[in-house]
């Protein structure tokens, strides 16, 4: 799993991001999300490489205490 920054434009991503919630409710939000996670996911489609990715984000997420 890459961990250093690896993104031709994280600007022009980050933005268009944006841009497709604007003028989105909360549960539209939440779907769009969905929806490109797992476009995303199934673009990687090396299961090993999601499952890592998901313990990743779920250490950064966890409270710390």
């Amino acid at each position: 799993m890459k961990s250093e920054l690896n993104f031709q434009d994280a600007d022009a991503f980050y933005e268009s991001l944006l841009d497709a919630h604007r003028g989105l409710s909360r549960e539209q939000s939440e779907l769009l999300n969905a929806r490109l996670i797992l476009l995303m996911a199934n673009q990687l489609g090396d299961t090993a490489l999601l499952q890592a990715c998901i313990a990743a984000a779920k250490q950064a997420a966890a409270p710390t205490t």
